[in-house]
């Protein structure tokens, strides 16, 4: 299995050195440049399993890097976890409705990061290995193509497999129809929006539980989301 691959933006070369030491010991492929622009770039190139991004650091902003990750279709959803000096309640939302999935102060300790980094990747990285993925009740085998809920086995067709799979991939993550449609149906689909809608409807049929929520969250004007219940 391929190492995780995690593109580092920090203009402070110290940190960032040690950073970059810190995590290629725990065994990722770390691309690093202080540069927002250059960050960019290598993104475009190769999408990074992970992102860490400082916030102030030289040409475009890390707000703005944010931003453009996340309209980019193939970075999307690359979980950001950003850094900064900025500890106001105002910023830490700013970034955050900007799309970073994580936020973290400066000083901090790299320890505290290399966690929160694993907490991240222990999330997305299971489907990678064909391990089992759990989200609350459910739990999907990709190596077996079996999703059960409280112990029950329950039937999915192919098409509703990929998209539970997606979304226990991402848990509590909002996603729109456009983002849907070109994760689970790829960026060459023809397929229209609303064809979205109709395997969420068929998805939710098929993980019904009786006297179990309901764990796919329609968010109005924004998309869906999968949440523990």
């Amino acid at each position: 299995m391929k190492p995780p691959r995690l593109l580092l933006v920090e203009d402070d070369p110290a940190l960032a050195e040690l950073l970059e030491f810190r995590f290629q010991a725990e065994g990722y492929a770390v691309s690093s440049t202080p540069d927002g622009d250059e960050a960019l770039l290598l993104a475009a190139e190769d999408a990074p399993d992970l992102v860490v991004l400082d916030w102030m650091i030289e040409g475009t902003s890390g707000i703005e890097v944010c931003r453009r990750l996340r309209r980019d279709k193939k970075t999307a959803h690359v979980p950001i976890i950003m850094l900064t000096a900025r500890g106001a309640e105002d910023d830490m939302i700013r970034g955050l409705e900007t799309g970073a999935d994580d936020y973290l102060t400066k000083p901090f300790s790299p320890r505290e990061l290399i966690a929160r980094v694993s907490t991240i990747m222990r999330r997305i990285r299971p489907a990678l290995a064909g391990e089992t993925l759990t989200v609350g009740d459910l739990t999907l085998d990709a190596t077996a193509h079996r999703v059960m809920r409280r112990a029950q086995i329950v039937s999915l067709g192919p098409t509703e497999f990929r998209l539970l799979k997606f979304f226990m991939e991402h848990p509590g993550r909002v996603f729109s129809r456009g983002q849907l449609l070109d994760a689970v149906w790829g960026t060459e689909s023809d397929i229209e929006l609303r064809t979205v809608d109709v395997h969420i409807r068929r998805l939710r049929k098929g993980i019904e539980v009786e006297g179990a929520p309901d764990p796919v969250r329609t968010v109005r004007s924004a998309g869906y989301a999968l949440e523990a219940v």
